[in-house]
């Protein structure tokens, strides 16, 4: 069963269909298709990933759609103060709500989207200022 996935390569974004066959991986991009076979590795399969929440960096304030769509609502203004994980916006995307999160704690210092507006992907729509505190 093939799915379709977004991937980032050299910083660049590409939409790919995937699919595994056997211990290959068959891949369509850009109307081309490879095969992918991975090397010895013993983490093959078990499908190691970093944690979600890991925060090792420092979170941008700047809060930008994943994916195009309509906004639905917000549910903050601008001055408001959030907290880190608050429900700040839904987002209408492939006929489904996605609610948005505020990514760190702080003052809501820029508003540029508004309900019913279609919005591109990655788009600045919120920027959350985490004042002297980092969040």
């Amino acid at each position: 069963m093939s799915e379709k996935r977004k991937v980032t390569v050299d910083g660049e974004e590409f939409e790919v269909m995937i699919e595994k066959e056997g211990e290959s991986w068959i891949v369509q991009v850009g109307g081309k298709t490879f095969t992918i076979e991975m090397g010895e590795n013993p983490n093959r399969g078990k499908g190691v990933r970093k944690p979600r929440n890991s925060r090792k960096g420092k979170v941008s304030g700047v809060v930008s759609s994943p994916i195009p769509g309509k906004i639905v609502s917000v549910n903050i203004s601008e001055g408001d103060e959030v907290s880190e994980g608050d429900v700040i916006m839904v987002l209408e995307a492939m006929k489904m709500q996605n609610e948005i999160q505020a990514p760190i704690g702080g003052v809501v210092t820029e508003l540029n989207c508004s309900p019913g507006e279609t919005i591109e992907a990655n788009s600045p729509l919120i920027v959350i200022d985490p004042g002297e505190d980092g969040g």
